[in-house]
């Protein structure tokens, strides 16, 4: 496992990182709590030392607090982020202002939540977990922040970005405020290298990708009509014709390469772990063989340029939230 400078923090990640979204049984069906334990103990002893988790990940902080404690190695040296969200989230309109979003009381709140669920002293990473543009010098989020790391509850701040908005940041990124940018990157949404990652990279702050895989879709796993169980969310995320023009176009990837299907998923997190400035990628693992799959593209070499002038034609502009 490589690692990387987390931008200007000091600290050092690991290349791939572990998403912790789907062992919060609130979203994913399909595994238990003993698995992704076992998952997360077996991503730690590769190399793994990041974790990205957020208070509305149901159950996660408090799995990913007792996978912590009961895992053999060093768990403190482990690099903890997790994420507050609004008093109400509203992911397309700024119809709320940012004091009515993250009041004093509502931050603080959240990260003293977050450390008894975790079982910690302190936050390695808070972000927040919405953004609007519109709130850059408005209420109270950053005085809290500022006040959050005197007293030693959060080493650093960043930004969880609403998803397929990747310019959605670039004003408060300007101020200096943030110590890390977490965003959609993959092979389909390729929008952050015009404007974000340059801009990440120009006032130091770290780029944690997210969704490298597309929630399943760049594993070269999903089919046209093929279920998901009951209350799992990619019922909705591949539902109508999205599933066929997912595995359309992950056919239309591999021919262009000229690899195997069973490459598309280690290609597809060389591709955002290459993205200029980003850190670390984090990557959704719920069993250890996703673990062993994933983990090892940390020792990949990167991508050349001819591998990316490809790619580069399977950018896909769409938001499937819409």
């Amino acid at each position: 496992m490589r690692y990387r400078e987390l931008g200007t923090t000091g600290a050092r990640v690991s290349e791939i990182g572990y998403g912790a979204w789907g062992i919060g049984q609130g979203g994913w069906v399909g595994s238990t709590e003993d698995e992704s334990i076992t998952a997360l103990h077996r991503a730690l002893d590769l190399g793994i030392n990041l974790i990205d988790t957020a208070r509305g990940y149901g159950e996660s902080e408090r799995i990913v607090g007792r996978a912590l404690r009961q895992w053999s190695g060093a768990a403190d040296e482990v690099f903890v982020a997790s994420k507050i969200g609004p008093t109400r989230a509203n992911f397309r309109t700024a119809d709320i202002d940012a004091l009515q979003a993250y009041p004093a009381a509502h931050l603080r709140e959240g990260v003293e939540t977050s450390l008894r669920t975790l079982g910690r002293d302190r936050l390695d990473l808070l972000q927040l977990h919405l953004w609007h543009d519109a709130w850059t010098g408005e209420g109270e989020w950053l005085e809290t922040v500022e006040a959050l790391k005197r007293e030693g509850k959060i080493r650093f701040f960043g930004i969880s970005v609403n998803d397929h908005q990747p310019e959605n940041i670039l004003k408060v990124l300007g101020t200096g405020v943030l110590d890390t940018v977490q965003v959609i990157y993959n092979i389909f949404e390729q929008r952050p290298q015009e404007r974000l990652l340059p801009a990440c990279q120009e006032h130091g702050v770290g780029v944690i990708g997210r969704v490298a895989l597309d929630e399943g879709g760049l594993t070269g796993r999903v089919r046209a009509g093929q279920p998901y169980p009951e209350g799992d969310w990619r019922n909705q995320y591949f539902r109508g014709e999205r599933a066929a023009q997912v595995e359309e176009r992950v056919a239309a990837i591999v021919s262009d390469l000229g690899i195997g299907e069973d490459e598309i998923a280690r290609t597809a997190l060389r591709f955002a772990t290459s993205g200029p400035g980003v850190s670390t990628v984090i990557v959704g693992m719920r069993s250890v063989r996703n673990v062993e799959r994933n983990v090892p593209v940390g020792d990949a070499p990167p991508l050349t340029d001819e591998e990316r002038r490809i790619l580069a034609r399977h950018r896909w502009d769409r938001n499937f939230y819409q």
